[in-house]
């Protein structure tokens, strides 16, 4: 079967200089980053070593300010240099999406002097960061976390166990959610966690489906011990700036989840004009050319979807309701089209030789990860139709 190259999506960007930094992570995606991808997910291999040179690149902390490190550049931009990442392994876009989550707090809500002493070393320094909220007991009830933070004087001590920790056990830091307070959101803070301090560890990685170059593990803190200038933000206020940091991080899931469809698409384009059944290339038969039509229709809209709720993010206006709408629609669409693309593969899609069934089996955890689609639902619903009745 002949190579077909993927064409490059053609991107709506607001300056030269957006042009030029998509220009380089496309570099870095075709040299560093696809051709290691299948052989490392396989081995289950973490490729730190890929966001040392993101980092060196200016590229861990694209939305947020020069001035401390990042690269000031919009929303709307960095998304899309998300989107070109996870298209060559989810891994590596996941990964800078839950680093720009874990820096949110500091960045955001910390206190001048703490973003000057923390901000440059997360968002240039070489540092990888860990957004540590869920819980064994607590997933979509977020609210209801049971580890407590504890004040000593001018410190606090943590202790409990967090899961599901994208970076558990590999971070430089966490941002981790702790109960100072009552019972419910209002007792909730955030505080910045070093990866080395005493008494956190790591359990061993969970055994994925996918994403296994990609270490989820729980935290355990055992009496971890951190000077109140390591608190963001007012004491329990920690809950409202994890929810203000899932809806910017929710966008992120979202340019992700484009990404990987992205890449299931071409994957399917080029077996499907290459691949000959009777006599012609099997992109020849209607049945086929409808589920390509189809799937590069979703990802186009889901990309127009993720992109106009990150444009009112941008102008400083509500974006909540569209970024709920862009994770459900966009996790959802990677799920179908990751699913077709293996349809059309046949029996080849069911094979590791191909990328495509593990193109499927990434998308599936994107549907759960930072609000499960179901979660999604009822916030947008709340949007439209108000809150339930009690």
């Amino acid at each position: 079967m002949p190579d077909r190259a993927p064409q490059p999506v053609d991107r709506q960007l607001p300056t030269d200089e957006a042009r030029d930094l998509i220009s380089l992570v496309r570099d870095i995606a075709q040299r560093e980053i696809a051709p290691k991808a299948a052989e490392e997910e396989d081995a289950g291999r973490f490729p730190r070593e890929v966001f040392t040179l993101l980092s060196q690149s200016g590229l861990l902390g694209l939305p947020y300010d020069v001035e401390h490190g990042g690269g000031d550049q919009p929303y709307e931009v960095y998304l899309q240099v998300l989107e070109e990442l996870a298209a060559a392994r989810l891994t590596v876009g996941l990964g800078l999406s839950v680093h720009t989550l874990a820096s949110y707090a500091v960045a955001t809500y910390g206190t001048k002097q703490q973003q000057v002493e923390y901000l440059p070393a997360m968002l240039g320094g070489g540092l990888l960061g860990g957004y540590a909220l869920s819980e064994p007991s607590s997933g979509s009830d977020a609210a209801s976390l049971r580890t407590r933070a504890v004040r000593d004087g001018d410190h606090w001590m943590i202790t409990g166990t967090k899961a599901w920790i994208t970076h558990g056990g590999v971070a430089d830091f966490y941002t981790v959610m702790a109960r100072t307070g009552e019972e419910g959101p209002r007792g909730i803070t955030a505080f910045l966690v070093p990866g080395d301090a005493e008494g956190l560890s790591a359990a061993a990685p969970e055994r994925k489906m996918g994403l296994k170059g990609s270490p989820t593990a729980q935290i355990h803190l055992d009496g971890v011990r951190v000077g109140d200038e390591r608190r963001m933000g007012e004491e329990g206020q920690g809950f409202a700036i994890a929810l203000s940091a899932l809806d910017s991080g929710r966008l992120g899931i979202a340019a992700c989840a484009i990404g990987l469809a992205q890449a299931a698409l071409d994957e399917a384009v080029a077996y499907a004009t290459g691949r000959q059944q009777f006599g012609r290339p099997i992109a020849d038969f209607q049945g086929l050319r409808f589920m390509l039509a189809d799937m590069a229709t979703q990802i186009e809209a889901g990309r127009a979807l993720y992109l106009a709720a990150a444009r009112l993010r941008d102008a400083g206006r509500p974006f909540a309701r569209q970024a709920a709408m862009a994770k459900l629609y966009c996790t959802d669409t990677a799920m179908k089209v990751t699913t077709d693309a293996v349809q059309i593969l046949g029996g080849y899609g069911y094979t590791a030789d191909f990328p495509v069934e593990r193109y499927m089996r990434e998308a599936k955890v994107l549907q759960i990860v930072e609000g499960t689609n179901q979660i999604q639902r009822m916030v947008i619903a709340r949007h439209v139709a108000g809150p339930e009745a009690r």
